[in-house]
């Protein structure tokens, strides 16, 4: 196999395909690269209206980008040049996008209405869809109403999922958006727990303090073979067969699997019924909307999954349909081009001034970063450009008293995603105020920044002069001009949640089809697996590979410390 190597990513860098918007896009970089924002808003009064759209009752602000209409009608030029519009159609129409994998990418199929069909044309997948949708709402429905027991014929209390990667911060990030912070009348859903690394702490925190006979597991492994949420499986079931004396049959009535293989969960002891289907034409990542959103509907209602499930597709048609300069996904996908590649900024930040929304940044870090976190085309040419930014983030008005210092004056590029409701919990104005006036005060500092000479009057006015004023203004300047994207919308439903997840799914689309990459893959994490099982061989004793002297030495340190009494 012939080793390529990966060029070293440089701001301007050329296009392996050699656009010509890709070009042009270089050429104009450097006539704004040094223009300030407040100078863009200065020239331009109506820029707030002419960079702004809504859709799916979110609004985006995207006027305190360094951009210009002609910065925009460059980047839809190259959207345009790298074939989005193609490739966009063939993803809805079931053709095999993921090309090193030979599949389809049919993750919207999973959102879209009882009695259509999807894709236009080949196979229609819905009936699988909604067999799989129906199954989800029934043993969520039986879970909520506690008419799900398990092997004593108990009712289900607690019920803990088990997974990692895309099988885990979906569902955990659905749970916390979704659940209501005003819980209906009626019996309460089981409380939910979630468990994903193979440290065994984190099994055992889950399981501290429930009840096996009142417990239920879900598996959610595609191949049922990943070996971190198989290991936590086994001793989850070790666990409740030990804690309640029952039998090995037992073990059907306090577990469900999610996966692919129906076989491998069989063996397991899940039962039949109790399997809920995920296929190869849809990725972990993106499975959300799938069974893999069991823990949501448990949480929240089978009712208020189908309402984030409405809120996605309504973003699918919305990405599908609409021009594409005035298309959500692929003007943010454009922008997050225009700054990794043409400013070289090699981060982004999330930023949810939302507690509902604060698991989103490490969703999207899997999302994006195992999507599009790639040296190598879809032809399997090294690409001279860089692909994904590092993406991060974290809670918006915690994140102020952490890193957002290095956001205001640490001096590197980095755009931000503020997502920002009007009103939060009713009957809360007070918090509402506070928190809305922090987020867009933060918008604000973050673009206009503060120059010398009006740091120089501030401090004037609190009193400063002299010697005191001189040795404290380089500290209080703030240079602004760094970008930021605002959604804002009214409040936060299961309908805004599902679009914003689809949003971010069609964005990174977009954005790999700019870049020339395969979104739907993750060859990137097999080396580190295949290594393990390696390094796990030599532990129990067994011949593994050599190792390098590193990996060799850190092996033999370990064994010595687990002879230590």
């Amino acid at each position: 196999m012939e080793i390529r190597s990966t060029v070293v990513t440089k701001p301007g860098s050329r296009y392996p395909n050699d656009l010509s918007a890709w070009q042009a896009l270089e050429t104009h970089h450097g006539s704004i690269a040094s223009v300030h924002l407040r100078a863009l808003f200065a020239d331009d009064p109506d820029r707030f209206r002419r960079f702004s759209l809504e859709a799916c009752d979110l609004f985006l602000d995207y006027s305190k980008n360094r951009i210009t209409a002609d910065t925009m009608a460059l980047l839809v030029a190259l959207a345009r040049e790298a074939r989005v519009e193609d490739w966009r159609e063939r993803m809805f129409a079931g053709d095999v996008v993921n090309t090193t994998e030979h599949r389809a990418a049919l993750h919207a199929a999973l959102r879209c209405p009882a009695g259509a069909a999807f894709p236009g044309s080949g196979r229609d997948v819905m009936p699988e869809v909604e067999g799989a949708r129906r199954r989800m709402g029934e043993m969520s429905a039986a879970l909520r109403a506690g008419t799900r027991v398990g092997h004593s014929g108990k009712p289900i209390e607690s019920v803990v999922h088990i997974g990692i990667g895309g099988s885990h911060l979906g569902p955990q990030m659905a749970v916390e958006a979704l659940a209501s912070p005003h819980p209906r009348s009626g019996n309460a859903p089981p409380a939910l727990r979630f468990v994903s690394g193979i440290d065994a702490e984190g099994l055992r925190f889950a399981l501290e303090g429930l009840d096996a006979e009142t417990t239920f597991f879900i598996v959610a492994s595609k191949t049922f073979s990943t070996v971190e949420t198989i290991t936590n499986a086994e001793s989850a079931k070790a666990w409740l067969l030990a804690r309640t004396g029952f039998p090995p049959e037992a073990v059907a009535s306090h577990f469900a699997a999610i996966t692919a293989d129906t076989a491998r969960a069989g063996d397991f002891g899940i039962a039949e019924d109790a399997t809920l289907p995920i296929w190869d034409w849809v990725g972990g990542r993106f499975s959300l909307c799938s069974a893999v959103g069991l823990p949501a509907a448990i949480a929240a209602g089978m009712d208020v999954f189908d309402e984030f499930l409405a809120g996605a597709h309504a973003m699918d048609r919305h990405f599908r349909e609409a021009p594409l300069d005035e298309n959500m996904p692929v003007i943010l996908a454009l922008l997050g081009v225009w700054y990794r590649n043409f400013f070289g900024a090699p981060t982004r930040a999330v930023l949810p001034y939302d507690y509902r929304l604060r698991s989103l940044p490490a969703y999207l870090q899997q999302l994006e970063m195992e999507s599009t976190g790639k040296g190598v085309g879809r032809g399997g040419e090294s690409l001279a450009i860089g692909t994904c930014p590092v993406v991060w983030g974290g809670s918006g008005n915690d994140a102020q008293h952490s890193f957002f210092q290095m956001l205001h004056q640490g001096g590197a590029l980095v755009p931000c995603d503020f997502l920002v409701p009007a009103t939060g919990v009713p009957a809360a104005a007070d918090h509402d105020d506070g928190l809305l006036a922090n987020a867009l005060a933060q918008a604000e500092a973050l673009m206009c920044g503060r120059d010398l000479a009006q740091t120089r009057a501030h401090l004037e006015a609190a009193g400063l002069e002299g010697e005191e004023l001189e040795a404290r203004l380089p500290h209080c300047v703030f240079p602004g001009n760094q970008p930021s994207n605002t959604l804002l919308y009214a409040h936060l439903t299961p309908r805004r949640v599902g679009a914003l997840v689809a949003l971010y799914e069609h964005r990174l689309f977009v954005e790999s089809v700019c870049w020339g990459v395969n979104a739907f893959d993750q060859w990137g994490v097999e080396l580190g697996k295949e290594l393990a099982r390696n390094i796990a061989t030599s532990l129990a004793g067994g011949a593994g590979a050599p190792h390098d002297a590193s990996t060799a030495g850190l092996l033999e340190t370990a064994r010595r410390m687990r002879a230590k009494p």
